[in-house]
């Protein structure tokens, strides 16, 4: 018997709690606020029963369709939105894309621009621009050399050629005078015998 008290008071305790939490839940639904979900709930629960059918004024369906064409206009406006930021995003980072391409050609021609050198119209690297650059300073050091050699050289000569012609003038010069005092003196001679020739 006792059990049997203790069940019923149980059960009324149940019973109860979940009356109050169920009118706590009505409390928070509202035809006018909350979402759509919680707006339907407000109706079917506010709604009256007839047999198997629920009896619903007109007006709360005409709220409810209002709310609901509201919400699905804003989920419209919204995807629209969204749509519009996604194709701003396509476009911007196809755009970026091709800045990034471009920038990245720019780069690999300031690279090349950088690594090659450019001779007579000629692209070449920098390493065969040094090679070619040296050799020529080097066939270019080595014909200095050879010019300079040839300048002493033919310096030398030249010298010699000078000192050559300086001892000839004055061997000519020297004979000169010798052939100059031969002649005098046959000339003399001559005078002589043409003078004893007369004076016989």
């Amino acid at each position: 018997m006792n059990s049997l008290k203790f069940l019923t008071l149980v059960t009324l305790f149940l019973s109860f709690n979940i009356h109050a939490q169920s009118t706590t839940d009505d409390d928070k639904l509202s035809l006018n606020s909350g979402t759509i979900d919680n707006q339907f709930e407000y109706v079917i629960r506010k709604s009256n029963n007839y047999q198997d059918y629920k009896v619903v004024k007109k007006t709360w369906l005409y709220t409810l369709k209002a709310h609901t064409i509201d919400s699905l206009n804003a989920i419209h406006k919204n995807l629209a939105d969204t749509q519009a930021i996604v194709t701003n995003q396509t476009n911007e980072i196809a755009s970026l894309k091709t800045n990034l391409n471009d920038t990245k050609a720019t780069l690999e021609k300031t690279n090349n621009e950088k690594n090659n050198m450019s001779l007579f119209g000629l692209q070449m690297s920098k390493a065969s621009y040094n090679a070619l650059m040296w050799s020529i300073i080097g066939g270019l050091f080595v014909l200095l050399l050879f010019f300079i050699y040839k300048f002493k050289n033919s310096n030398a000569v030249t010298k010699q050629a000078k000192k050559s012609l300086e001892e000839t003038e004055e061997e000519f010069e020297e004979h000169r005078k010798i052939a100059l005092e031969r002649e005098q003196k046959v000339r003399r001679q001559l005078q002589d015998e043409i003078n004893k020739q007369k004076n016989n």
